[in-house]
C-alpha cells in the first residue's frame, strides 16, 4: 500500500513538472521577436503599461524589480517611443499604492504628470492587460516589467485582443530574483487555468480616454 502511494505521488509529481514546462514554453515562444531590451528597437506605440509592484519589499530594502522598471518606462518615454504611460497596479489598503508609488518615482525621474494615467485596479496581470484593452480603449500597446512577466503578459494581452510588444526591464540578479522566477512557473500554469476558465478582472468600470 505503501509503495503504490509513493508511485501515485511520483506520477502526480511527473505530471505537475510536464505540466509546468510546456506552459512555461507556450508562452516564451509565443514571445519570440515581442521582446525588446533597446529601446531604439522597439516599435513605437501610443501608449505603454508599466506593470506594478512595491518600490520597497517587507522588510525594508529597496525592491529592484520596481526600480529597474521604472528606469525602463522612463528610458522608453523619453526616446519618443510611447506618449503615455498608464501605471498599472494594486491598490486594494488604504496604505498600499503602487500605482500612486510609481508615479512619484517616475516624475523623479522627469517624466512629465500629464504623461501619466493611474490604473488602481491592476491587481493581477490579466486585470491589468483586459483593462487596457476595455478600461483605457487601446488596440496596441508596450508593456514594460522583467522579461519573465513580460512574455505572461503578452500572451494575455493578445488574449484580450491587443497586440502587444514588450521593453524587458533590468532582471534582478541573487535570492530575490530567483524566488521570483520560480514563483513564475506556477504563475503560468494558473494563467491557462484562468483563461479555460474564463477568468475575469475584478473591477472594469467606466472607459478612460487617452490622447
Amino acid at each position: 500500500m505503501v509503495r503504490k502511494m509513493l508511485w501515485s505521488l511520483l506520477a502526480l509529481l511527473v505530471i505537475a513538472v510536464v505540466v509546468a514546462f510546456v506552459c512555461d514554453m507556450l508562452i516564451a515562444r509565443n514571445a519570440d521577436e515581442k521582446c525588446f531590451t533597446d529601446v531604439q528597437q522597439i516599435p513605437k506605440n501610443h501608449v505603454a503599461v508599466v506593470l506594478g509592484t512595491s518600490p520597497l519589499y517587507k522588510n525594508g530594502m529597496e525592491n529592484l524589480f520596481f526600480t529597474y522598471r521604472i528606469q525602463a518606462a522612463a528610458e522608453l518615454y523619453k526616446a519618443g517611443k510611447v506618449d503615455f504611460l498608464i501605471l498599472s497596479g494594486d491598490n486594494n489598503k488604504r496604505e498600499y499604492n503602487e500605482p500612486e508609488e510609481m508615479k512619484k518615482a517616475l516624475i523623479q525621474q522627469g517624466v512629465p504628470e500629464q504623461a501619466i494615467f493611474l490604473d488602481y485596479a491592476g491587481f493581477r496581470t490579466l486585470d491589468s492587460m483586459v483593462r487596457a484593452k476595455e478600461v483605457f480603449q487601446q488596440e496596441c500597446i508596450t508593456i514594460i516589467s522583467q522579461r519573465f512577466h513580460n512574455e505572461r503578459a503578452i500572451y494575455l494581452a493578445e488574449h484580450a485582443g491587443l497586440k502587444a510588444v514588450a521593453l524587458d526591464a533590468k532582471d534582478v540578479p541573487g535570492h530575490h530574483g530567483l524566488k521570483v522566477r520560480l514563483r513564475e512557473y506556477l504563475a503560468r500554469v494558473k494563467m491557462f487555468i484562468d483563461l479555460l476558465i474564463g477568468k475575469q478582472p475584478h473591477f472594469l468600470g467606466e472607459t478612460i480616454e487617452i490622447r
